[in-house]
């Protein structure tokens, strides 16, 4: 089976690799010449783990191949994705105007029947304008060609996106005809032999599903954060409580650990998006601006904590940083609280260094030369008047405290993601200050 995936970037490069993995003939397509010419070499432009080496055997078994042409990458295709950006607009809703540019591309292309699916993460109503652009185009050829729409949204964690799109928890398909979903069955036909579930449904209930799934972990996580700072002002030991509750299956014990807010291309545009469009049908989603702006908040309490300890006198303390991305296994650093957290350090006249395992590139993009990058994590804390571990990286969970200390210029931790276990830095002699605590002294 031949598709073609439009849009190389996260959520196209992995979606079309994956086909390509379960047999598919796949043509991946970017207007981007660089970039194609790079992943014809095999370059990735993102940090997925396990990805290169799938690109690498599908592209050298010809199964997987890259164009810059939509005319050429879309012939003989049963399937066309569409995965191109959908950034948000200044007032917060998705700007399709990639997607709906691809879709008259296709439409000034088609010659047979093919059915057009939305891979990107798009508001209700969108496969309505993705059929209307690409029919403007056919009937200004004059011609009659079937197609149909469908949604397929992608429910990728970054840094487990390959596990995720080849053992999916769940597919999620909406179409408008029974030709439409005999062809996705067609596609889907391998997850279908491994009981992987399929859910078809109407399109825009598919396309409200992606946007539901990502506003409700926004709201697992703004919730725990909240908890976590009533809980500090209390005296409650609140990884004591997320056990508690997440022990309840209703509730289950994911997305609910304290920590220094979310980030990422997903969950912040989404859930923007989300209550953008709710504006529009004269709706408002309460609950949605909470957790938005809970998080906003979140982003900024690990350097509200620094602040106090050195009751607000941070001018040429040297702070280090251990982990920019907006999570492990990314390089991905797009809203993520590292970012807010450097930023308000630099404009209280502190200087900043920090170590990333992967993500020093992306952070030089945003952060040029303001701050120092450290070419592994104890390099960072040499005369540091503190530690802020941000990002969760396997290797910052069980470092040598003794080494810690003796870098630092005075022993403090500030950890984000209450990896740490308090008696044990307080009996080697360090302050140590979490999310839902007060700091603890030794």
């Amino acid at each position: 089976m031949k598709i073609s995936v439009v849009g190389t970037g996260y959520v196209g490069l992995v979606s079309g690799t994956c086909f390509a993995e379960t047999g598919a003939e796949v043509c991946c397509i970017d207007i981007d010449e660089v970039k194609v010419n790079n992943l014809k070499k095999g370059e990735i432009p993102i940090y997925e783990p396990g990805l290169e080496s799938i690109l690498t055997r599908n592209t050298e078994k010809e199964r997987l191949l890259f164009s810059t042409s939509i005319k050429d990458g879309i012939q003989d295709s049963e399937v066309v994705f569409i995965a191109v950006g959908t950034p948000p607009d200044e007032d917060g809703s998705a700007d399709l105007k990639h997607v709906l540019k691809v879709a008259s591309d296709i439409g000034k292309h088609i010659n047979d029947y093919m059915l057009i699916a939305t891979k990107s993460t798009v508001p209700v109503g969108t496969a309505e304008k993705v059929k209307s652009a690409i029919q403007e185009e056919i009937d200004k050829r004059g011609l009659e060609i079937d197609f149909d729409v469908a949604s397929n949204p992608e429910f990728l964690k970054e840094g487990d996106a390959i596990k995720d799109f080849l053992h999916p928890e769940r597919i999620i398909i909406g179409v408008e005809s029974e030709r439409a979903e005999k062809t996705m069955k067609k596609l889907y036909k391998p997850f279908l032999l491994n009981n992987h579930p399929i859910l078809f449904m109407d399109i825009r209930s598919a396309e409200m599903t992606k946007y539901v799934a990502n506003a409700m972990l926004a709201t697992k996580i703004s919730f725990i954060n909240e908890v976590a700072n009533l809980c500090e002002i209390m005296n409650v030991n609140v990884n004591m409580v997320r056990r508690g509750i997440g022990s309840d299956s209703r509730i289950g014990n994911k997305f609910i650990y304290p920590g220094a807010g979310y980030g990422g291309s997903c969950f912040p545009k989404d859930v923007k998006a989300l209550i953008k469009s709710a504006g529009d049908n004269n709706f408002s989603m309460e609950v949605l601006k909470a957790v938005e702006d809970v998080n906003n908040r979140q982003k900024s309490i690990l350097f509200d904590k620094l602040y106090k300890y050195y009751q607000g006198d941070l001018k040429d303390k040297t702070i280090a940083i251990w982990g920019l991305s907006f999570k492990p296994r990314t390089d991905d650093m797009r809203e993520a609280p590292a970012v807010v957290i450097i930023e308000k350090l630099l404009n209280h006249g502190a200087k900043v260094k920090a170590y990333d395992p992967v993500a020093v590139d992306e952070a030089k993009k945003q952060l040029g030369d303001s701050i120092e990058y450290a070419p592994d994590q104890y390099e960072a804390l040499i005369e540091a008047d503190a530690l802020i571990l941000v990002t969760e990286w396997s290797e910052f969970r069980l470092p040598n405290f003794k080494v810690i200390k003796k870098l630092l210029k005075k022993p403090l931790i500030l950890d984000g993601r209450n990896i740490y276990d308090s008696e044990e830095l307080l009996e080697k002699g360090f302050d140590y200050i979490a999310i839902g605590s007060e700091h603890i002294q030794a």
